[in-house]
């Protein structure tokens, strides 16, 4: 009897619980992106950059500035000089980890101002995410 429970824990062990493959973790990552971007429009930037955010999150900005959590990512795009601004971005590359729960993107970004909110200023880039799939199965990202 022991021998069969063991036999049918382990066969329910490999053939039930499902795994997912490589593709579609980078599926899921694609449409973060997206999400993530569609947001910066709807709801504006800081509050896209905050609830992507893991609440370890850290940004690198001008000069090497590190800004560390959530709030603080926050706080950093609220910056009156900062409201006047669009960003569009998409991932040229993904790649995941082999576990599945660690994932970076890389592609360029367009971030579009208004420089003393008259004079439209442009600048281009290359952007690097680094993602990490959360608890509730959602993806945050805790550096970029």
């Amino acid at each position: 009897m022991k021998t069969t429970l063991f036999m049918l824990s382990a066969y329910l062990l490999t053939f039930c619980t499902h795994t997912q493959s490589t593709e579609e973790v980078k599926n899921e990552i694609r449409q973060a992106e997206k999400d993530f971007q569609k947001m910066t429009v709807d709801k504006g930037i800081a509050e896209a950059f905050y609830f992507y955010a893991a609440p370890d999150a850290v940004i690198k900005r001008e000069n090497d500035t590190l800004i560390i959590g959530r709030e603080n990512i926050k706080t950093y795009y609220k910056n009156k000089h900062l409201l006047n601004t669009t960003l569009e971005w998409a991932p040229d590359h993904i790649n995941v980890s082999q576990s599945g729960d660690l994932a970076y993107t890389y592609g360029k970004y367009t971030w579009k101002a208004l420089k003393d909110n008259v004079e439209p200023v442009e600048f281009t880039g290359i952007f690097h995410t680094v993602w990490k799939k959360q608890a509730d199965g959602s993806w945050k990202y805790v550096w970029d």
